[in-house]
């Protein structure tokens, strides 16, 4: 009985993602292992201490607990839109694509731009409740016309409104086609970097080391991965392959991959 030659891999094309992979059991073990280490290390070095905190406040300070609540989901919606860019930036250099589904990549990169929405909304919302500031509905709609720092406080406004846009935008895709969804798609950028502006120039906790971490930090990511794109682009297309490859039709695209 002749024994069946083992297949080869699949192989990716020339200009298409890595063939998916995924990681080795044991490799992703350790890694949820390792991430639920951390999670629950910070959860049980700060929630003990955030309780007795918002216990003091609604003690001494009820007022104040509504601005308290605005500062923590002002850094969660940046956490979310820093996380949707610097996947979106992944997945436009398909470092990911062999170790994870792009479908699955491109959701989590929708879904986080969907959190990040949801939490800027609530984070202006609470605002509403605070008494230091006499927030009107008006100063928290329109851009620039908020009691306290009016222009850093606009300028995430106006970051707000462009990832609403953009973040709708992943869902008339269809509708507007890829070359325009991916011109709007530029405007995260933008918007990411006003919504760094309005946390570093309006934050009441800029001048702690450890916010200053959590704007920059996702900032260098960021730029680092962009200007990662940007060279091995200009690399592909001096290189002799890419001069030298047939120029095809354009079609319409129906890749999942993001600028």
């Amino acid at each position: 009985m002749a024994l069946e030659r083992p297949r080869p891999a699949p192989t990716a094309r020339p200009g298409r993602p890595p063939a998916y992979r995924g990681l080795p059991r044991p490799v992703r073990l350790i890694l949820w292992v390792f991430f639920g280490l951390i999670v629950g290390a910070f959860l049980g070095a700060a929630l003990p201490e955030a309780i007795r905190l918002v216990e003091a406040t609604a003690a001494l300070a009820p007022g104040k607990l509504a601005w308290y609540a605005a500062r923590v989901t002002g850094f969660l919606a940046y956490f979310a839109v820093a996380g949707s860019v610097v996947y979106g930036l992944l997945l436009s250099t398909k470092l990911l694509d062999a170790i994870a589904h792009r479908p699955v990549s491109f959701a989590l990169h929708k879904d986080l731009a969907l959190v990040g929405v949801g939490l800027s909304g609530l984070h202006g919302l609470l605002l509403l409740g605070d008494q230091t500031y006499a927030f009107s509905p008006a100063a928290i709609v329109v851009p620039f016309a908020s009691p306290y720092a009016s222009t850093a406080v606009g300028i995430g406004q106006v970051a707000f409104y462009l990832v609403v846009l953009v973040t709708g935008s992943f869902y008339i895709r269809r509708q507007i086609g890829q070359r325009a969804w991916r011109l709007i798609h530029y405007l995260t950028f933008l918007a990411f970097l006003g919504a760094a502006a309005h946390g570093i120039a309006s934050g009441s906790d800029t001048g702690a080391t450890w916010a200053s971490w959590i704007y920059l930090g996702p900032v260098a990511v960021a730029i680092f991965f962009f200007a990662y794109r940007l060279v091995i682009s200009i690399a592909a297309h001096r290189s002799p392959a890419g001069a030298s490859r047939p120029v095809q039709r354009a079609v319409p695209s129906t890749s999942l991959e993001t600028p």
